[in-house]
């Protein structure tokens, strides 16, 4: 059995012009994507992208925080898997993404509220 390491997560704010860059050094580093989450906080969206690294057991979250009218990019094209995590940030929230390798064009889940979850939405 080998060692078990338990380091402390680490949230890193970054700029959305940085995303790609550090989703591109997170994958060359061995981290495996292991989540994407938003929010909707003080106006603005809160987005977290979690990596995981399976043999030192470090976690980091890349968080970008903005503008209910700023549009990201997708990080599919590095991440293919991301496409289920971006479409629902996009259809529950109303997070602008642009590029996203397969698109359901707010289609990914049934609902009757035009994003449910975003600014000025009960």
């Amino acid at each position: 059995m080998g060692k078990v390491l338990n380091p402390a997560p680490v949230i890193e704010e970054i700029p959305d012009d940085h995303l790609l860059k550090r989703v591109m050094e997170m994958k060359k580093g061995g981290f495996r994507l292991s989540q994407v989450c938003a929010a909707f906080v003080d106006g603005k969206f809160e987005l977290s992208y979690s990596f995981g690294d399976d043999e030192t057991y470090e976690y980091v979250t890349l968080r970008v925080v903005i503008d209910p009218e700023t549009e990201i990019p997708s990080i599919t094209e590095i991440i293919p898997q991301a496409l289920f995590y971006e479409n629902e940030m996009k259809e529950l929230f109303g997070v602008k993404i642009r590029m996203i390798s397969v698109d359901y064009e707010n289609k990914l889940y049934r609902i009757e509220k035009e994003a449910p979850f975003g600014p000025g939405k009960d």
